[in-house]
């Protein structure tokens, strides 16, 4: 969030606040790196305090102890989920990061026609990750074809937006030109200025909840996972904890893709780098 626009919500708080103290920062970092296993530094004190301004103005509260209070374990767990969703950043949009797609059509996929393709896209916050992947899928293998695509976040305002599958018409600038003509349809009357994913893609695609930090459930395997642009948040421990767990989700042969601003220091037993930020389960 900009500066200036959390500076306008903290001078418009109950009893005159202006800004979190340190301490009731140290106490929110501990608690967002025990439910969600990212650390802030200090220098996002500004951008959580402006995040959660609102939430305490709603609530009436006189300062950021009293919300912390309100949100901390054994707390009011909705509270909760409304400051993690408030918290997690959710920068996303169609094809960011075009080449790994590109990779995904011609080297990947062209081996699994006539196969069924599992692909998770984890931590897919508004699901725009998700669903370039589905219609690189459907453009490579059929519409038709045996395909599924599994988008989750720990965000369930997130979830939400992506399980509608409608988005601003300027969030598809870069979708080739095809396939937004293939797969999406402009809104008219009050959803003028907007389009929407259609049902034949989406059908092949579900979304769900998981925090990465906890323990994983069981969703099977997968021949390709996008892990892109979350680990960057992580500790080195938490870090390592996450690939791991996500490279047993990978079958044999398949893929675990990170964003090209991360780097898997210490590769994990049996990933070999292919491309750049993608790496081969062996």
């Amino acid at each position: 969030m900009a500066t200036a626009a959390s500076s306008r919500d903290l001078q418009t708080l109950p009893g005159g606040l202006t800004q979190m103290s340190d301490a009731e920062f140290s106490l929110y970092q501990a608690l967002i790196d025990r439910l969600i296993g990212i650390h802030l530094v200090p220098i996002k004190k500004a951008m959580l305090s402006g995040r959660l301004a609102k939430r305490l103005r709603e609530r009436k509260l006189a300062n950021f102890g009293e919300y912390f209070r309100l949100i901390d374990d054994g707390g009011e767990v909705q509270e909760r989920q409304i400051a993690i969703d408030l918290i997690t950043t959710n920068e996303t949009y169609f094809f960011r990061e075009p080449k790994h797609f590109d990779a995904l059509r011609d080297r990947l996929l062209p081996p699994l026609k006539g196969t069924p393709v599992r692909a998770w896209s984890a931590a897919c916050s508004s699901g725009e990750e998700t669903y370039t992947l589905a219609m690189v899928l459907a453009d490579a293998l059929g519409e038709h074809a045996s395909w599924e695509i599994l988008g989750t976040d720990i965000s369930s305002r997130m979830l939400a937006t992506a399980q509608r599958g409608l988005y601003p018409l300027e969030r598809g600038r870069l979708i080739p030109h095809h396939l937004l003509k293939r797969f999406c349809m402009r809104g008219t009357g009050e959803y003028a200025g907007t389009f929407l994913v259609n049902k034949t893609l989406r059908k092949h695609v579900s979304f769900g909840s998981i925090n990465l930090v906890q323990a994983m459930p069981d969703i099977g395997y997968f021949d390709v996972v996008f892990l892109r642009n979350v680990i960057i948040y992580f500790d080195a421990a938490t870090k390592r904890q996450v690939v791991d767990a996500m490279v047993e989700r990978v079958k044999p042969g398949g893929w675990l893709v990170v964003g090209h601003s991360e780097t898997l220091v210490g590769l994990p037993a049996g990933l070999v780098p292919i491309l750049p930020a993608i790496y081969l389960k062996k």
